[in-house]
């Protein structure tokens, strides 16, 4: 179903991981797809798997944001999906939080999601759709999360914010808080396969439905958001955890 078919959709962090499965997604559904990502070499690979156009831009400078926004413009002209993927892991207990920590965090997490969305309202077309990736964590209390958490439950207030102010144009602004979701992320983290294995029973033994996500879930819902069906929903917080937070 080419229910995207005529749309441009620009998706950040889209070289592995949720990104990956969100572009393979609206890609299938009809829209032309640009993803972005700070490794040039894993971007041209990503992009050349799924047929997409591949960009560098690192959403952590704000002057790699501007300058991606003057490159979509002059190729582009206009975008109607802006899907603010990008995001990094972080976190210690407050005592031992560091600021080396919390800015990088919160340079991706917030004030770069926060200036995609600034420096791309001028590109949206009226009646576009934003969708920022939060995380459950947003809503919720866990030891030695307070950096991360913080970062996405201040993008969640800018989403609703974002909502109203865009609404005039009829651009919707909505966010989805994944919980536990199958990515490379946890393979990266340096765990041996016993320890692996063992987080992720840990995990899954503090989720309801007993499993974790899987990414292309997160992108469907993702083309959800940005489809005729969502037309009247904006200013929402999609939660897909599993009942994790409940």
């Amino acid at each position: 179903m080419e229910n995207l078919k005529g749309k441009v959709a620009l998706v950040t962090g889209g070289n592995s991981g949720i990104g990956y499965a969100t572009a393979k997604e609206l890609k299938a559904q009809g829209a032309e797809v640009i993803i972005t990502g700070r490794r040039i070499a894993a971007v041209e690979q990503a992009a050349a798997e799924l047929g997409v156009a591949g960009l560098l831009a690192d959403q952590g400078k704000v002057e790699a944001i501007a300058q991606l926004a003057a490159h979509i413009k002059a190729r582009y002209g206009t975008i109607d999906i802006l899907f603010i993927n990008a995001g990094i892991l972080g976190g210690a207990d407050i005592e031992g939080a560091t600021e080396e920590v919390f800015d990088s965090v919160m340079n991706v997490n917030f004030k770069g999601a926060y200036f995609m969305l600034s420096s791309f309202i001028p590109l949206l077309k009226d009646g576009a759709s934003v969708v920022f990736l939060s995380s459950n964590t947003a809503s919720m209390n866990v030891a030695n999360s307070s950096v991360y958490s913080s970062s996405k439950a201040a993008l969640n207030a800018v989403m609703k914010i974002a909502a109203v102010e865009l609404a005039p144009r009829n651009i919707r602004v909505n966010a989805i808080s994944p919980g536990p979701i199958e990515t490379n992320i946890l393979n990266k983290a340096g765990y041996s396969n016993e320890e692996l294995k063992e987080v992720k029973s840990w995990i899954i033994d503090r989720v309801p439905l007993k499993k974790m996500g899987v990414a292309a879930d997160v992108g469907k819902m993702v083309a959800y958001f940005c489809g005729d069906m969502a037309s009247f929903i904006t200013g929402a917080e999609i939660v897909m955890d599993g009942g994790m937070s409940l």
